[in-house]
């Protein structure tokens, strides 16, 4: 299946204006430094574009920032999780706060999810 150039192209305009939260993030998931697991960042799933994703153990990253409360995004968050989860992802979501705030709380869970999913995945 081709990818819409223009997504490709919106994806990456993306990585070069990624929030504190989702630069921080990929400082600490890149070149293989989370679990020696690869991960890439505003990487297509058309239609959508994921922050962050690790095709080895099918996993979607989410950051959310506070919009991310609001009821019309919330909903299209719940479609947007209810369509990758049907391709056979998991998706985790973590809030900007919490990831600049509580860190070891967040990567002490992402570790919990990638490693129940090392060893499940074939």
């Amino acid at each position: 299946m081709k990818i819409d150039p223009q997504l490709l192209e919106f994806a990456k305009s993306m990585r070069h204006t990624a929030t504190d939260a989702e630069a921080f993030m990929w400082q600490l998931l890149r070149a293989k430094r989370f679990m020696g697991l690869k991960f890439r960042r505003q990487h297509v799933i058309a239609p959508y574009i994921v922050d962050f994703y690790c095709h080895e153990i099918g996993l979607v990253v989410e950051l959310d920032g506070c919009q991310h409360g609001m009821d019309d995004v919330i909903e299209y968050d719940a479609e947007r999780t209810k369509f990758l989860e049907a391709l056979g992802l998991t998706v985790v979501r973590y809030c900007n706060h919490d990831l600049l705030g509580r860190t070891d709380v967040v990567l002490e869970q992402l570790w919990k999810v990638c490693t129940e999913l090392k060893n499940t995945s074939p």
